[in-house]
């Protein structure tokens, strides 16, 4: 249940004390035209090739599974429909690369971890750090208009305060949706290069889109550089889910 909608402050160079303050509290910020049309062109260009199979060497992508065994007859833009998402794409596309690389967004990162550098680490899976020890800081970029009707990100604002939530293997690893059912949720609808810092333990996540319009995002994730993994067992200590007997 959508109760409210962020507010987002207007470009990275809008960030100040103020803003860092309201994350620790709640989780996110939102941030509208953090990035120029220019770079978001780049982007979807770059995002476009690594779909449609012109990137040497880049095999990360996962389709909806209703596109089954077609994908490979499907047109360009029936094959750009079917992409459910990308993973460690950072690497293999410098157009992608720039935007999780860039000075200004890193600089604000670095704030969000406490003041230390961020090492960006790409992989959409679950994090192998000890969430009790190592911040992860989400960021979440729109190449597409991004509203409710297309499913927006929506999370739980301040809930990363409470600690880990089991996870289960359902949809994706997630949580429980009864963990979401009936509690007031805030939206982040975006415009094209907007985008949403959100802490690694904040409950967060995409709906369904509905709509015939594209919800293309990129999204990287950062901790600070040398931070140390850990075992498979310790991150099921935290967050539970397949593997750990849990039921969901």
């Amino acid at each position: 249940m959508t109760a409210s909608s962020a507010k987002p402050i207007d470009g990275l160079e809008a960030f100040c004390s103020a803003d860092a303050g309201f994350y620790k509290i709640n989780g996110y910020l939102a941030v509208a035209r953090a990035f120029s049309p220019r770079e978001v062109d780049d982007a979807i260009a770059g995002f476009t090739d690594l779909c449609l199979g012109r990137i040497p060497g880049f095999e990360g992508i996962v389709f909806e599974a209703a596109a089954g065994a077609q994908i490979e007859s499907l047109g360009e833009n029936e094959r750009l429909d079917a992409v459910r998402k990308l993973y460690r794409f950072v690497e293999h596309e410098a157009r992608t690369r720039a935007l999780a690389t860039h000075p200004r967004l890193l600089r604000i990162v670095s704030i969000l971890l406490g003041g230390r550098k961020p090492e960006l680490y790409a992989d959409q899976a679950f994090f192998d750090f000890d969430p009790l020890e190592v911040p992860v800081v989400g960021v979440w970029i729109a190449l597409d208009p991004v509203g409710i009707d297309n499913g927006c990100m929506q999370l739980l604002a301040g809930r990363h305060r409470e600690g880990p939530i089991p996870h289960f293997k359902r949809r994706d690893f997630q949580i429980c949706d009864t963990d979401i059912l009936g509690r007031s949720s805030v939206a982040v609808p975006l415009e094209p290069g907007g985008l949403l810092f959100f802490d690694g333990l904040l409950p967060h996540g995409t709906p369904h889109n509905n709509s015939s319009r594209r919800r293309r995002a990129l999204q990287f994730h950062y901790v600070p550089e040398g931070s140390r993994r850990v075992e498979r067992n310790v991150r099921l200590n935290h967050f539970g889910g397949e593997g750990a007997d849990a039921q969901c």
